[in-house]
């Protein structure tokens, strides 16, 4: 389960562009919060906080404490809207979550013991097709990633989503597949290289590279 993380929050009296414009130069961010059945709430949070929060990574699939006035629900970040110069956080929504919430959400994977691998020792390269995937998880139970332990994958070994443990109560929204995560393939220069080593065309080029050696060094 994911590490629930905490962030307090302000109730924001005024709505519109005006009052977030003035809100932005009090560095804070405006946003609502929403959701299990409750009327919207304006708020703001403080810029520093957010952009701390942010830079640690995982922030929209970490499940968070939100203290707003004299109270404290839990929530999930639903979008954080950005400055398109700056890349800064200029708004953030939040949803509400009771115990019985379900929600969709892209959860990291993770590739444990990548030295140790018997495929990529023996050359392979890992290629990742999904680094994340979207599951249908219970709010109170949220992972923090998805594990995949390559020690016990060979070259040339595929890792399908049934090779994944999810936790109890999680679904993928791909029903109906067993869809690729990744795989350890063999480096392609090194198979073209092979491949041309066992071909008879390149043994008789390089013995008409001999002849012709050997002829440009007769005497005249």
């Amino acid at each position: 389960m994911s590490d629930m993380i905490n962030l307090e929050a302000s109730v924001r009296p005024n709505v519109g562009k005006g009052a977030a414009r003035a809100a932005r130069r009090q560095q804070l961010v405006p946003g609502i919060i929403y959701g299990a059945g409750a009327s919207p709430q304006a708020l703001t949070v403080k810029f520093n906080e957010l952009f701390k929060l942010l830079k640690a990574g995982k922030f929209k699939s970490t499940l968070i404490e939100l203290k707003l006035g004299d109270k404290s629900e839990k929530v999930i970040c639903r979008d954080v809207q950005k400055d398109t110069l700056r890349n800064l956080p200029t708004h953030v929504d939040f949803l509400r979550l009771s115990e019985t919430s379900r929600i969709n959400l892209f959860i990291p994977v993770e590739f444990k013991n990548q030295t140790t691998s018997p495929g990529i020792k023996r050359g392979g390269v890992l290629t990742v097709v999904r680094p994340e995937v979207e599951l249908i998880v219970n709010a109170t139970e949220i992972p923090s990633e998805l594990e995949v332990d390559l020690n016990d994958f060979e070259l040339g070994d595929t890792i399908n989503i049934s090779n994944i443990n999810l936790p109890e109560g999680a679904e993928t929204t791909i029903q109906g597949r067993d869809f690729v995560i990744a795989n350890i393939q063999s480096p392609s220069g090194l198979k073209s290289a092979e491949d041309e080593e066992d071909s008879p065309e390149t043994e008789a080029e390089e013995g008409n590279e001999v002849d012709v050696e050997t002829e440009n060094n007769e005497p005249n």
